[in-house]
């Protein structure tokens, strides 16, 4: 390995060592300095993915440090990094004791920074099933709710045959191509074998993403999971198989015959998602539907080949913003009991006026209402759905868009209904917590009002990603 390799790859090395370091000091010093450490390795990686490196490819490796590897190590690691800011009073609230939790954390960040900076076949299945394998533990941490176990379980007999599916479309991928790099085995020119290749690798991410089929998993995973991994998987593993169908897509030019069936996704996505989020009485279950329709948008986003592509890569951070500020205010909110079903969010607006707040502006920027990043997300996917003659999936797009305002409305009206929630007792906020919560806040008013400070640097990479 060359100085060069060394450094493209040192983000990896930070995350990867940070969370054998931090399995040592449970050990040594159990429950003391995990979170601790595993925050400092996180950020610490972002730090170092924004210095621009000797080289950009690293081919001995199979990882890059293109602008798009880099942007999304920063994203994924400061992602991280929130959440273990809001996990730090939450472990131990819930008893949810260990080293494990802040190691598995760092792993699943590895696994996303590997995926951003994939430039094989072979590399981009590993970082997928890195990141995989660390939501199994996460998702089944909190092994005293039965509810938790069977969302773990759940999801791993479904990851299992969506594994099955990605290797497989991998496999006849390399068979059609006969080649390894992206750029080279991606291509649709390469016959039918490649053509069913891609089928069956759409069918695997399309459960990474929760596009409607394969999205039955989510509403119990979002229900039974811990909030702060609930947060992470929104904002971190959706948006690490976002990246890559955007690398995937990237490579492949023209999208040919696969238009017609990433049409048909994004549409029922965008219809199901968002007809079953409105007959939801459960937050968790309501907001699991509404990232299914948020991943309706995104595909939508992706047939616009460059300016889909930036919009795509723009909604993928503004949701991420948005799902660590609700789910972080769930954190925030709750004690050591959960609050699942709206009626138990009445009266918080006065009893916990930041987190209701924060809350509440998730919500707005969600629906898609101006100031709010959402706003300024949703308007570029549509206009570049738009500009790429998509005016039939763009309209539906915007009338379900408009159904879903509704339901978010919903989440909003009990914070602020006066009753017998209204008084009593209320739970101090962590520090961890209220950085995370006014971070968030900040850019998705920053953004929907500056939204040039993103796009701008986003145009770029696309730049550099498509040529």
């Amino acid at each position: 390995m060359t100085v060069t390799d060394l450094w493209i790859v040192m983000p990896l090395l930070i995350l990867a060592g940070g969370a054998l370091v931090v399995l040592m000091l449970g050990a040594i010093v159990p429950g003391r300095y995990g979170m601790l450490v595993a925050t400092v390795c996180c950020s610490g990686a972002a730090l170092w993915a924004l210095q621009t490196p000797p080289a950009l490819i690293a081919p001995s490796l199979g990882l890059a440090a293109t602008p798009f590897a880099r942007f999304f190590t920063v994203y994924f690691a400061l992602t991280a990094t929130a959440v273990l800011l809001l996990s730090h009073d939450y472990t131990r609230r819930h008893g949810l004791t260990g080293e494990e939790y802040p190691a598995t954390v760092l792993f699943g960040a590895f696994g996303l920074a590997v995926l951003a900076a994939a430039t094989n076949l072979l590399i981009l299945y590993l970082g997928l099933e890195a990141l995989t394998f660390a939501f199994y533990i996460l998702v089944a941490y909190d092994r005293r709710r039965p509810d938790s176990a069977e969302a773990g379980l759940k999801y791993l007999l479904l990851g299992a045959v969506s594994t099955a599916f990605t290797t497989f479309g991998l496999a006849l991928l390399y068979a059609a191509s006969g080649s390894l790099e992206l750029a080279q085995a991606l291509k649709l020119t390469n016959g039918s074998l490649a053509l069913a290749g891609w089928g069956f690798l759409l069918a695997g991410l399309a459960f990474k993403v929760s596009l409607v089929p394969a999205h039955l998993w989510t509403p119990d995973v979002y229900q039974g999971a811990p909030t702060p991994v609930v947060a992470f998987l929104a904002a971190g593993s959706k948006g690490g198989a976002v990246v890559a169908l955007v690398l995937l897509l990237g490579n492949a030019g023209d999208l040919g015959q696969l238009r017609v069936p990433l049409w048909g996704l994004a549409a029922v996505t965008m219809i199901v998602g968002n007809l079953a989020a409105l007959r939801q009485s459960s937050l968790r279950r309501l907001l699991a539907y509404s990232s299914i329709a948020q991943m309706g948008y995104v595909l939508l986003a992706l047939l616009g080949r460059r300016a889909g592509f930036e919009a795509a890569c723009f909604y993928l951070v503004a949701y991420g913003v948005l799902s660590l500020a609700a789910f972080g205010a769930l954190v925030a909110m709750e004690g050591e009991t959960r609050r699942d079903q709206l009626s138990d969010l009445q009266g918080q607006g006065y009893r916990q006026p930041l987190p209701a707040a924060v809350l509440a502006l998730a919500m707005f920027g969600l629906a898609g209402i101006p100031p709010t990043v959402g706003f300024t997300g949703k308007f570029a996917i549509f206009l570049a759905a738009l500009q790429a003659g998509e005016a039939t999936l763009a309209i539906i797009g915007i009338l379900t868009a408009a159904v879903a305002a509704f339901y978010y409305l919903r989440v909003v009206v009990p914070l602020y209904q006066t009753g017998d929630a209204a008084t009593g007792a209320t739970r101090v906020i962590a520090p961890g917590e209220a950085v995370v919560l006014g971070c968030c806040a900040l850019v998705i008013l920053l953004l929907g009002l500056l939204p040039d400070l993103l796009f701008n640097p986003i145009a770029h990479i696309i730049s550099g990603l498509l040529g």
